[in-house]
């Protein structure tokens, strides 16, 4: 569960630490443990961490709107902010 207004702290890290990718509106751009922001309606901040789908090919995300952790087809559901991928370094 992330507080949403930690989204653009974490933006930062990401983009520092980590690799920036360009938030495609093409499903198969994305790959599992793949980090994207969106905003939700009403320009709220929002995270999620993309996962297979549990058969149909097209990567979920798994996410915490409020009503506890959800592995949903909602991807590109949202206005995409940043995608991106993090490596810890060893």
């Amino acid at each position: 569960n992330m507080d949403h207004r930690l989204v653009p702290n974490l933006q930062v890290f990401f983009k520092r630490y980590g690799q920036t990718l360009p938030a495609s509106h093409n499903s198969h751009d994305y790959a599992p443990g793949d980090i994207i922001t969106c905003n939700l309606p009403g320009g709220v901040p929002h995270i999620a961490m993309v996962v297979p789908s549990p058969g149909t090919g097209r990567p979920w995300i798994v996410h915490n709107m409020g009503y506890g952790p959800r592995i949903e087809d909602r991807l590109l559901e949202f206005n995409l902010t940043g995608h991106y991928r993090y490596h810890p370094r060893e």
